[in-house]
């Protein structure tokens, strides 16, 4: 099968528990929760999401035929001089509407550790090193177990005690990014405080003005 992916690039991980770690990104097209129109926004399952996943046209997206020419371009974005084990992150849009085992074998093949961020909202396949899953009010979920489990936080319908008991390892709480983030991010210090089982987690890329 050929991939779909609006950008690849590297950079460091911006948010949740790998906050810094150096990553090459692999955004792939489409959602299942958005269509990531302006005009679907408003009757969107997601309608807060703040990710451009339109299309290939960001840097080193583009339709590529095999699992193999996705891993040998983020291959080569990872700095040739180091001993450091290269991290690729997929995200999206949704990635597990295109991400497979051939691809994981393939990242794998390149020496890399393989993370996902996912809605959670289709099966997980197995041989990730890193799943991160971030529920969002009104989907379905069905990826209750994972190494992270992350909430934009708050959502109408959606309270973090209710996944406080799934087998995820850590539990992070990222402010909503709206008109009103510094309410939110108030808030969201707030419930970690008095939830100690959660961390804070922040979009620290924007923060740096990084990809």
């Amino acid at each position: 099968m050929s991939y779909s992916i609006k950008t690849l690039y590297y950079t460091l991980q911006g948010e949740g528990f790998h906050t810094g770690r150096p990553a090459v990104f692999c955004r792939f097209s489409g959602c299942n929760l958005w269509s990531g129109l302006t005009k679907d926004r408003k009757k969107a399952i997601c309608n807060f999401c703040d990710t451009d996943f339109v299309g290939t046209d960001g840097l080193n997206g583009g339709k590529y035929p095999t699992a193999e020419s996705v891993a040998e371009k983020a291959y080569s974005l990872w700095p040739a001089e180091t001993e450091a084990i290269p991290y690729a992150v997929c995200t999206g849009g949704e990635p597990l509407l295109q991400l497979d085992s051939k691809l994981i074998h393939a990242f794998h093949k390149y020496g890399f550790e393989v993370g996902i961020e996912t809605n959670g909202t289709l099966p997980v396949p197995d041989k990730l090193d890193w799943v991160c899953v971030s529920p969002k009010e009104g989907a379905e979920f069905v990826a209750e177990k994972g190494n992270e489990i992350k909430l934009v936080y708050p959502q109408n319908g959606l309270d973090p005690s209710d996944y406080e008991d799934l087998d995820f390892d850590h539990f992070s709480l990222q402010p909503l990014e709206d008109p009103s983030i510094q309410h939110t991010t108030h808030s969201t210090l707030d419930y970690c405080m008095n939830h100690p089982q959660w961390n804070l987690s922040l979009q620290i890329h924007k923060l740096l003005n990084i990809p």
